[in-house]
């Protein structure tokens, strides 16, 4: 069988962060967003509003590159949003570059969105044949214009009804000249947390930025709900009508980063479990603990404190290599892959080694890893994945292969481990993963979106099921 792919990691969703009532609101965003650069790395874009006018900036590439000098004078105002892009829906374009604006007869409406919608083509067919212009191929601008044809009288009002026309999985800041909103799907599928900078209030994808911008957090805004935050305070609205609460299992695998906090457990801590969990479920005869950095760092010293093996640091990174993924030929992806890693020879010269890695989506990345752990010496190779075997696509904001592409869904355990040329092959169990966070595993009602997993989706798939017709249809639990 043959794998030729680009990359084995999933693609990163997007950060968002929205500052009311500071003096300095652009420079604590731009902070923000820097700490969130592991969301997206493709672009970024600031908005801000002052003196009755909305000033917006948005650039390809990193916000250190984009966003640096002083911002209070390029960017000035007390209210502001950001966003970091990776595109999930909308190709790298200028004009897809969040945050979006438009005019509105209420006034003037930014927004800024981590996820995707899974009903947003079909919204936008309806749109188009009523009239609409879209400016985008970004799900996001769906939204602007329901707010648009809204009937409702304010803003606010006209927000809320816009989303509760959309499904999916979803986290929005939006800045009004009065206003900051942030709004969160009635599934939890994406996070978003409340903060606060003395009396000027914070919200953002993860606790990690609201530390470097030295803001306290609050709480995490509740799954389904909308704060609409003014000089008066902050009020709630819960729009949604009732439904399970599924947050994204992969905010602990693999997208939050290691220090923030995610509905009160320290990710790093939940990936250390993992780390454990594995070492329980795949036990191997080894002599050192590699992890394949930097994601699968926390799981391999899990599984070097229960197996009682050392870690050892048998692969370094460079950290001044572009994303595989990123790299515009084959050519230039399996070069990157081979400049990004490289090994520790004598860490791993004669040793059974084991290696951790967070995932494993198509393959091609593990098996050109496991091959360079050979050529420098190892004795045997055993390969074990901190998550589940990932058998099917994401449609709530991670960027992922097509379910044909993905090494779980189409492969045996035996014939992925033939293909990764490994000794060993271990992935860790759903039971296994949820006991990691703390969790009982509960088939018929799981208390997390592990549908990439085990099929079992949290949400309609609108678009999906429009556009597969006469192909497989994935399901839904709402069927």
């Amino acid at each position: 069988m043959m794998f030729d792919h680009d990359d084995d990691k999933l693609r990163e969703e997007c950060g968002i962060v929205g500052v009311f009532g500071h003096p300095e609101a652009s420079l604590l965003v731009a902070l923000g967003l820097h700490a969130l650069q592991h969301r997206g790395q493709e672009a970024c874009g600031i908005t801000t509003y002052d003196s009755e006018k909305f000033i917006n900036e948005r650039h390809m590439g990193l916000v250190g590159e984009a966003f640096g000098g002083d911002l209070t004078n390029r960017l000035p105002g007390s209210s502001s949003i950001g966003h970091n892009r990776y595109s999930t829906q909308g190709k790298p374009a200028l004009r897809n570059i969040q945050p979006i604006y438009a005019d509105l007869d209420t006034g003037g409406f930014a927004c800024a969105h981590n996820g995707n919608l899974t009903n947003s083509r079909a919204l936008r067919r309806k749109l188009v044949s009523r009239g609409s212009i879209f400016q985008s191929t970004m799900d996001t601008e769906v939204v602007l214009h329901l707010l648009a044809r809204s009937d409702q009288e304010t803003v606010a009002d006209r927000f809320l009804d816009a989303i509760r026309q959309i499904e999916g999985g979803f986290a929005f800041v939006c800045l009004t000249n009065k206003k900051l909103i942030g709004a969160r799907d009635p599934s939890g599928l994406r996070p978003l947390i409340l903060g606060k900078i003395g009396d000027a209030y914070v919200l953002a994808s993860e606790t990690c930025a609201l530390d470097l911008m030295g803001a306290e957090t609050v709480r995490e805004i509740e799954p389904g709900e909308v704060v609409i935050i003014n000089e008066d305070g902050i009020r709630t609205y819960n729009p949604f009508p009732s439904q399970p609460v599924r947050p994204c299992l992969f905010e602990y695998v693999y997208f939050a980063r290691p220090d923030s906090i995610v509905q009160g457990r320290s990710v790093y801590e939940v990936r250390r479990k993992m780390g454990h969990q594995l070492a329980i479920e795949h036990p191997a005869d080894i002599d050192v603990v590699v992890p394949v950095p930097d994601s699968g760092v926390p799981a391999a010293i899990g599984f070097s404190e229960h197996s009682g093996v050392p870690f050892q640091l048998g692969i370094i990174r460079s950290h001044y290599v572009g994303r595989t993924f990123i790299q515009p030929t084959q050519t230039g992806r399996q070069r990157a892959v081979s400049r990004k890693h490289s090994p520790n020879k004598a860490v791993l010269r004669g040793k059974k080694v084991l290696l951790v890695d967070d995932s494993i989506v198509r393959g091609h990345t593990s098996r050109k890893i496991v091959q360079m752990v050979r050529e420098a010496g190892a004795k045997e190779i055993h390969f074990r994945s901190a998550s589940p075997p990932i058998t099917h696509q994401d449609f709530y904001g991670i960027d992922m292969a097509d379910r044909s592409e993905l090494i779980a869904a189409n492969n045996s355990l035996e014939e992925m481990r033939q293909f990764l040329e490994v000794e060993s092959l271990g992935f860790l169990s759903v039971p296994g993963l949820y006991r990691a966070i703390g969790e009982e595993y509960d088939e018929e009602a799981p208390a997390f979106a592990d549908h990439c997993f085990t099929g079992q989706y949290p949400t309609r798939l609108i678009d999906h099921d429009q556009n597969e017709s006469g192909k497989e249809r994935q399901l839904s639990l709402l069927d």
